[in-house]
């Protein structure tokens, strides 16, 4: 289902949401080492995102619509389905999350995150895609991201994080590889000038 998606409402000051964090070098999570996480949510309340670069080990798209019984359209053999299921965090890792285009909008079940990104959960926007009827751009992740209230503040404050604004090309990139750096790269940084700042905190 396809409607026109509304604007979105002003976020709290301060709010990530619709960014993108950064993990420091010195990140000591190895879960979370050199990720980069677009913000789906961030309240006083907590906040939820999903890593973008780090592909989920031993699944494929294809594999997982096998899994759930969803069929694919073979009516447009130049539109293929995406290949890459993500690793979107460390909790809930057995549940599904889609980020997309905002072309596609469920009034029941899609958060508009910002004007032209959004989140959707549930198998009809898998059945959407593998038919062919899904939004233009999307990636799947298994698992999010999450902290509680006050949490990402506090990492943060401790140098655990850097926060960039979030552009879809960098968000629906399919080279994982390279969207770490490219992500530094809007905030003017090169990676070895920041770890060996880091080595002299």
């Amino acid at each position: 289902m396809r409607t026109p998606l509304r604007r979105i409402k002003s976020q709290n000051e301060g709010s990530l949401q619709g960014q993108l964090l950064i993990a420091m070098p010195t990140m000591s999570d190895k879960r979370f080492h050199r990720s980069l996480i677009y913000m789906c949510t961030h309240s006083p309340e907590g906040a939820m995102g999903l890593i973008i670069n780090q592909r989920a080990k031993n699944i494929s798209f294809g594999d997982l619509m096998r899994q759930l019984k969803i069929t694919t359209s073979d009516d447009d053999p130049q539109e293929p389905l995406p290949t890459t299921v993500y690793m979107g965090g460390p909790v809930s890792t057995q549940r599904g999350f889609v980020l997309h285009s905002g072309d596609y909008y469920a009034s029941e079940t899609t958060l508009a995150i910002t004007n032209d990104i959004c989140l959707t959960a549930t198998l009809d926007i898998l059945k959407a895609i593998a038919q062919g009827k899904g939004p233009e751009q999307s990636l799947l992740a298994l698992g999010y991201s999450g902290w509680a209230g006050g949490q990402l503040e506090t990492e943060i404050q401790a140098n655990g994080w850097l926060h960039c604004t979030a552009d879809k090309d960098l968000v629906f990139g399919v080279d994982l590889e390279l969207k770490y750096d490219r992500a530094l790269s809007k905030l003017g940084i090169n990676l070895s000038q920041l770890v060996s700042e880091a080595g002299h905190a």
